[in-house]
């Protein structure tokens, strides 16, 4: 389970890309759709990943196996807690390590904590750490225009997982160039990682989850390598969330002007990542919320034990200050609602409360349409 990209996620064998040059996909199908942007009109080939294409199918129907091998009690219950609490662990490799960490450098981290988060998010299989890391700058960088990886104005299926399923788009590569990765290059264990990736990756992710029921319980070895897929697939779609349905529905509290979103939904599920309007006007936050509600913010929970236990430190922040002089310039005016659990301990009761205000008192009429306060008067 996860956030997140963006959070940017890219599954399953991922992605060949093509030079910027190229014209057409070996083997492939060609696609042509029309961009509009800065009023200008542009040709733009979609070139379908038949690889990735067919993995998700693949990956999909096994997916669905594996909830009638559950629903049916054909796997063993061992088999399927094992593989919801892998789950978890991979989410935190992705939102408190991948995306909170790494990407944003939201707060720092001691050799445990970035090691124990580098192998849970190369258990998640959603890329390495430097391809998750400078995606999602990309998409913070450039979010809703096409250099954004998973662009939200190009429908819900493309940012959710179309984009996965054909070539980057050439604004992407070109614009993804300019973001600065300086940091993760001169990190040893983000370097370690990705060149030991396509070994470590697949033991953690399949291989590991696949064997512990089937020597542990006597799980079938089908129904563990199902379920296995099931816990991958949940965990990516959860993400995709993030960049679909957090740019989609709900308020926005901070910047009306973006696509991205408060969703209360995907932030329960996706561990605290959901509360996207707020992510992307202050991503160095690293609770990537206003409140640190651990109720809907689990990632926040994991980052602040980790704190008292002295792993992690420097956890950057946002003044309330300047929250609200940000959500004044440019918010939809939903901040109080949508931050404030008491904000509406100031409405009245009825006609007689204390706190009723003279503009209310002012404002009655009677049925005969008479003034509530002149009647009152005489």
């Amino acid at each position: 389970m996860m956030m997140t990209p963006n959070i940017t996620s890219q599954a399953l064998l991922l992605a060949a890309e093509t030079n910027d040059d190229d014209d057409v996909v070996k083997g492939g199908k060609t696609c042509t759709t029309e961009i509009f942007q800065d009023n200008v009109k542009e040709k733009y080939e979609w070139k379908i990943s038949w690889r990735n294409v067919f993995g998700f199918i693949y990956l999909h129907g096994g997916f669905f196996y594996a909830i009638y091998l559950i629903g049916s009690g054909q796997a063993k219950l061992f088999t399927t807690l094992w593989n919801v609490s892998l789950g978890l662990c991979a989410a935190l490799g992705v939102t408190a390590g991948a995306h909170r960490l790494w990407a944003h450098k939201s707060y720092k981290a001691k050799w445990p904590m970035r090691l124990l988060l580098v192998i849970f998010q190369t258990m998640a299989f959603q890329n390495d750490i430097y391809e998750w890391v400078r995606d999602h700058r990309v998409h913070h960088k450039f979010v809703d225009t096409n250099a954004d990886p998973h662009n939200i104005k190009r429908g819900f299926f493309f940012s959710h997982m179309g984009w996965l399923l054909i070539r980057k788009h050439p604004d992407v590569k070109t614009k993804g160039k300019t973001v600065d990765m300086s940091d993760l290059e001169e990190d040893p264990i983000v370097i370690w990682q990705r060149r030991t990736y396509l070994i470590v990756m697949p033991l953690l992710c399949f291989v590991m989850p696949t064997l512990v029921p089937y020597y542990l319980v006597n799980e079938t070895f089908w129904n563990a390598w199902y379920i296995s897929i099931f816990r991958y697939m949940l965990s990516l779609h959860i993400t995709w969330l993030v960049n679909s349905a957090a740019h989609i529905w709900g308020v926005k509290p901070y910047d009306k002007n973006i696509s991205s979103s408060e969703n209360a939904t995907v932030g329960i599920l996706a561990m605290g990542e959901g509360w996207h309007n707020y992510h992307h006007v202050f991503p160095w936050d690293y609770k990537a919320a206003e409140l640190g509600n651990y109720n809907v913010n689990v990632t926040t929970g994991f980052i602040d034990l980790c704190a008292k236990i002295g792993w992690a430190y420097d956890l950057k922040s946002v003044s309330r200050e300047i929250i609200e002089k940000r959500a004044k310039r440019t918010g939809d005016g939903t901040l109080k609602h949508s931050t404030d659990p008491n904000h509406h301990m100031n409405n009245v009761w009825g006609w007689g409360d204390k706190d009723m205000t003279s503009d209310d008192v002012n404002s009655m009429t009677g049925r005969g349409g008479m003034n509530y306060a002149s009647k009152k008067k005489t």
